[in-house]
C-alpha cells in the first residue's frame, strides 16, 4: 500500500514538479480575493505581452459567505492551487 501524502507533501510535490518546468514559485497574497484568479500574480501579470507562468497556492478568504447559518461546518477559507 502506498504511503498517503500530507496537504503539505502535497504542495512541496506541485511546486517540485512546476519549478522544474520553468514556472515562478510565489507566496501567496493574503487578503480577501474570493478567487486565486484576482491575485495580483494572476490578474496584473495576464495583461502583459511577455509569457508568465507562476504558481501559488492561493488562500481565498470569503467572509461574507462564512457569516450566516447555524453549521459549524461552514467555513470561509478554501486553497486554491494555481
Amino acid at each position: 500500500m502506498s504511503k498517503k501524502l500530507t496537504f503539505q507533501e502535497i504542495i512541496l510535490t506541485l511546486q517540485e514538479f512546476w519549478s522544474k518546468q520553468g514556472a515562478n514559485l510565489m507566496q501567496a497574497y493574503d487578503n480577501e480575493v474570493g478567487t486565486g484568479t484576482m491575485s495580483p500574480y494572476t490578474f496584473l501579470r495576464a495583461n502583459g505581452p511577455e509569457p508568465w507562468h507562476a504558481t501559488y497556492v492561493q488562500p481565498s478568504r470569503r467572509p461574507a459567505d462564512g457569516r450566516y447559518g447555524e453549521n459549524p461546518n461552514r467555513l470561509f477559507l478554501c486553497l486554491e492551487t494555481l
